[in-house]
């Protein structure tokens, strides 16, 4: 399955929801759903500066593939990451770097953000094309 066909099968899902908050409390269960990092990995040169939250990410490239693990204290963030997650992990560094991530967009959930939640969705999707791009090429 393509990036886009991952984020458009996000997009329908949340459009199965009538109202935002129903939209994040599934937003919610995806970051649920996601592997908790251990302790010993939630170190400070993974974490994703400027984010309110603190937000690990951690990114590894196995046979030409992108592997993410990330995490969050706060249930909405973890949620946020891990939509980036589902749709990068498993893609080629080359194909992370070409990813159109304007998908969060079309959510509609940037709009009942904070602020400084809202810029943390563009951290998040930069520093993810930034681990790929270490793996680029290798």
């Amino acid at each position: 399955m393509s990036i886009q066909d991952k984020q458009q099968q996000l997009l329908d899902e949340l459009s199965l929801f009538q109202d935002w908050t129903e939209r994040y409390e599934y937003v919610i269960g995806l970051g649920k759903q996601l592997e908790p990092m251990a302790d010993d990995s939630k170190r400070d040169d993974l974490l994703i500066r400027g984010c309110q939250s603190m937000v690990w990410l951690d990114a590894s490239c196995k046979d030409g593939v992108m592997h993410y693990q990330a995490d969050s204290d706060s249930l909405i963030t973890k949620g946020m990451i891990a939509l980036f997650v589902r749709v990068l992990d498993g893609e080629s560094p080359e194909e992370v770097l070409k990813a159109d991530m304007s998908f969060v967009e079309q959510t509609g959930l940037k709009e009942h953000l904070a602020p400084t939640r809202a810029n943390a969705l563009n951290l998040m999707a930069t520093q993810m094309k930034q681990r790929a791009l270490e793996f680029a090429g290798k």
